[in-house]
């Protein structure tokens, strides 16, 4: 289908975690809508690959989300090379599991795996938004965009999810309304797409057999797993002018899992 192109529809967009399925599936969006996609990603090679196959005009970049030198340095090199950055979207994600793969119980859980998860999963939306509005402020945009990502676990607290991981996506559901009070007066919104059941390798990672993934499936009223493009269609939307009047608000992307 032909992406009509607005007057707030082009620019640059930096996507994170962009090399994963849910990533790599909302850079395709926006370059369809006419954005230029710096993809970033922790794996410089898989990044670079994404952005290939997206077209010459776009570009990759590695960096690591819970760095504050390395996204600080990311923001202005690609600002200083590409020009301002209209869009962000926090893809970047990290779901740990202790051994065998379960779920790690609160009372084993050792620190390092606490701050790690802390530092890509919330930190690392923190750096990059703080980077995005430092560079706002010295040169705005109309129709900036900024998206975080949540999870139907930290809304229920989570399953298979471990303590570290529900914690820190919950605090980007507070931190994306903080975010979007403050640039308001700068025309930007900011809003988090909170995924439920989503057919990617991190699912899967938590689910052993394909009679697992159809009980799963049961258990949602829509009656089935969500996809990435179910993600990014939400991503889509939020990015255009259309959505130009939501901010601070949480999409639920869920099949009905989760209803508020």
């Amino acid at each position: 289908m032909e992406q009509h192109k607005g007057a707030g529809e082009g620019g640059l967009a930096l996507v994170t975690g962009a090399a994963g399925g849910i990533g790599s599936e909302i850079c395709r969006r926006l370059a369809a809508r006419g954005l230029t996609v710096a993809v970033a990603d922790l794996d410089p090679q898989r990044a670079r690959t994404v952005a290939e196959g997206l077209g010459p005009a776009h570009v990759s970049l590695a960096f690591d989300v819970a760095d504050e030198a390395s996204v600080d340095a990311s923001f202005e090199r690609l600002e200083s090379d590409h020009g301002p950055v209209r869009v962000v979207v926090c893809a970047a994600g990290l779901l740990q599991f202790g051994p065998g793969g379960e779920r790690p119980l609160i009372q084993s859980t050792e620190l390092d795996l606490w701050n790690r998860s802390m530092a890509v999963n919330a930190t690392g939306v923190f750096l990059c938004a703080r980077a995005y509005v430092r560079h706002r402020v010295a040169a705005p945009v109309a129709h900036g965009r900024f998206i975080t990502f949540a999870s139907v676990a930290a809304q229920l607290g989570g399953y298979r999810s471990s303590a570290s991981y529900i914690a820190a996506k919950s605090a980007v559901l507070g931190f994306t309304k903080a975010l979007a009070r403050e640039v308001a007066p700068m025309g930007i919104t900011v809003n988090s797409v909170s995924p439920g059941l989503i057919d990617t390798d991190m699912l899967r990672s938590t689910v052993a057999s394909s009679g697992a993934m159809e009980a799963a499936a049961a258990a949602i009223p829509l009656g089935r797993i969500g996809t990435v493009a179910d993600v990014a269609s939400a991503v889509d939307y939020l990015v255009s002018e259309e959505a130009g009047y939501i901010t601070g608000s949480v999409m639920d992307v869920n099949g009905g899992y989760r209803m508020q």
